[in-house]
């Protein structure tokens, strides 16, 4: 895996497999989060909690790469 600046570090993309799989399964659960979450905000827009809520499904949907991006960026060429 490659970062912005060119450098590619197989090494840290193969240490960090074992976290991204873990945050796999969390992103799954932030799908479900999310789609709930959704359907709660058609249902009655006025609850501002849901959108919160919503928002950090996004979060936890997205946290594969963050811990990938981490973990290569952290192990030296």
């Amino acid at each position: 895996m490659c970062n912005s600046d060119g450098n590619c570090r197989p090494l840290g993309f193969l240490l960090g497999l074992p976290f991204a799989f873990l945050c796999l399964v969390i992103s799954i659960v932030g799908i479900v989060i999310w789609i709930v979450g959704l359907l709660l905000t058609i249902i009655c827009p006025c609850c501002l909690c849901v959108t919160v809520i919503v928002e950090f499904a996004l979060v936890l949907i997205k946290a594969p790469l963050h811990v990938m991006e981490w973990c290569t960026s952290k192990i030296p060429c």
